[in-house]
């Protein structure tokens, strides 16, 4: 028996649906494989049809050419390493999350998911069937088990493989990010090296589809938890890693640890991965966005240039009869440090035109919010006549705080197709402004340096829908109703746990109803970011029609 073998990892960006244009990247993947000499080439989970495909996969003309593909690709890569590939797998009326083993020309095993994860954005009790665990399977000289993704989060499936043999543990992910998911990951792979004594391959694939961004990190560990390498986070890799078989069985040679970027890195390199490949995935090359001289459009403006190039961004200033003058300065300083075109359309004409044709039926009744509502409106209208224009996809710019509470106008401000800040509190947009006026990383495609001047974070916010307006008026500080929402939103704290913590029962109560009565409005809001385990969309769901208050 050979004592070494070597395990070519393949951290890519699949795209949903394009199977075809998948399958090519693992061909090319395998040559790289083949190449080095492996003996192994491993993909991700659902690899050949990207991740997550949700009710996709239940169109059986969707697997079968999923797994027509595969079959493809185990003939065209005959005469090198084997390959190890997620799909789907149909067989008489069941359905599988698979990963396909290829040697020699044929498909020699297919490992069937056991645990079906059916939490926060995962659906796959409904997708699928959950598959026997099964053995492991020997390339070459070692025997390889393969825990797919959630399989290798409980102990049962990486203990039956190691009591039937296994040598190593391969464990193919499509794990998508949130804050901290790094750590989670590793707790719970160096657990299961511990209970196994077998070294661990940690394979999650890089690239945003919908609102999750899956950002790679894979990392291989011997027994014990000793991390003998670490690819890195968002980024494409191809990496080779030598196993060499000793007296204690088979050991991971080291590798390049690549250090892992930290929390305010992430989520911002999170965001402009999504709005790049939201872009790209969707054929789109172009954005724009209304810049109002705020902070969350100067932020989001700033994502948009370093996800696509400056040039493919159009920053659009609406100025109304309430714009201020330093609105007006502050949204040219942020278009001219991007490099982004601005164009300035007024709407005092429009908004006059419409409080005409209005004023017969509102004649009696004092102005209000719908006045407000209007003006952002007619932005809205504005803004999507440019996207059909030009075909440039509109950018929405609300943070989590406002989409918590609903400060945000239906079919005007909220009106686009992306929104990267909606998992992203007001508190840490600021942080996030400053972050990025410090650093600037190879991944950015917009320049270095100051891009949002400090005027723009320091201001009170206002949405200047009437004289003198600020978010304040109308909510919380934010410093405080961003810690309430944490615990109503994010940890699903009662009422009187939040204000035990100190706050004004009445502040809360109205908070808690502002989520409650916004919740239709979440309903018809644009994908975005997803940041937190508790992101709106998919990790909560709540009903529209709601009477349920909480009076603890």
């Amino acid at each position: 028996m050979s004592d070494r073998f070597r395990l070519t990892l393949a951290q890519l960006n699949p795209t949903v649906g394009d199977i075809d244009g998948n399958a090519a990247m693992a061909r090319a993947a395998w040559t790289i494989a083949r190449d080095a000499g492996a003996d192994f080439l491993a993909l991700t989970e659902m690899f050949v049809t990207g991740y997550q495909v949700q009710d996709l996969v239940m169109k059986p003309a969707f697997t079968l050419d999923a797994m027509a593909a595969i079959a493809d690709l185990a003939r065209d890569c005959a005469d090198g390493p084997a390959i190890g590939i997620g799909g789907p797998y149909a067989e008489d009326d069941r359905l599988y999350n698979a990963y396909w083993i290829l040697k020699g020309g044929r498909i020699t095993a297919r490992i069937l998911k056991h645990h079906l994860p059916n939490e926060t954005v995962f659906d796959e009790v409904r997708l699928y069937d959950v598959g026997p665990v099964s053995g492991p399977y020997r390339i070459g000289p070692v025997r390889i088990g393969t825990p797919i993704c959630e399989d290798a989060w409980h102990t049962d499936v990486c203990e039956t493989l190691a009591e039937s043999g296994a040598e190593i543990l391969l464990v193919p992910n499509g794990s998508p990010y949130y804050r901290h998911k790094y750590d989670r990951r590793l707790a719970h792979m160096v657990a299961r090296t511990v209970e196994t004594g077998l070294p661990l391959v940690y394979l999650n694939m890089v690239g945003a589809q919908d609102d999750q961004v899956f950002d790679g990190a894979s990392f291989v560990l011997n027994p014990h938890g000793q991390l003998a390498a670490l690819l890195p986070a968002f980024d494409e890799a191809v990496v080779h890693i030598d196993f060499e078989h000793g007296d204690e069985g088979w050991r991971a040679l080291p590798g390049d640890r690549t250090p892992q970027p930290d929390d305010w890195e992430q989520d911002y390199r999170a965001m402009v991965q999504s709005v790049r490949d939201y872009w790209r995935k969707t054929g789109f090359r172009t954005a724009l966005l209304g810049l109002s001289g705020g902070v969350d459009s100067a932020l989001v403006a700033a994502i948009a240039a370093d996800a696509l190039g400056p040039t493919n961004v159009r920053c659009v200033m609406l100025p109304s009869d309430y714009t201020s003058t330093h609105s007006l300065e502050d949204a040219a300083a942020v278009a001219t440090a991007l490099g982004c075109r601005l164009d300035t359309i007024p709407i005092s004409g429009p908004q006059a035109a419409v409080s005409q044709a209005l004023a017969p039926v509102f004649a009696g009744t004092s102005p209000d919010i719908t006045e407000e509502n209007i003006q952002s409106r007619l932005r809205g209208l504005l803004l999507m006549a440019l996207s059909n224009k030009f075909g440039e996809m509109l950018l929405t710019t609300g943070n989590k705080s406002e989409v918590a509470v609903g400060y945000a106008t239906i079919y005007g401000d909220m009106a686009g197709g992306y929104n990267p800040l909606k998992d992203l509190y007001k508190t840490r947009v600021f942080e996030t402004c400053r972050w990025r006026n410090a650093n600037h990383r190879d991944w950015m495609m917009g320049p270095a340096g100051q891009v949002i001047p400090p005027r723009v974070i320091d201001k009170p916010p206002s949405a200047e829908l009437r004289p003198d307006q600020k978010d304040e008026d109308s909510l919380p500080p934010y410093h405080d109703l961003d810690i309430i929402l944490e615990q109503l939103v994010d940890r699903e704290a009662s009422v009187a746990e939040v204000v035990a913590m100190g706050f004004d029962r009445e502040v809360v109560k109205k908070v808690e109803r502002l989520i409650y009565l916004s919740e239709y409005k979440r309903f018809q809001s644009a994908p975005g970011t997803r940041l937190t385990p508790r992101s709106f969309w998919l990790d909560r769901r709540y009903p529209v029609v709601n009477r349920w208050r909480d009076d603890s």
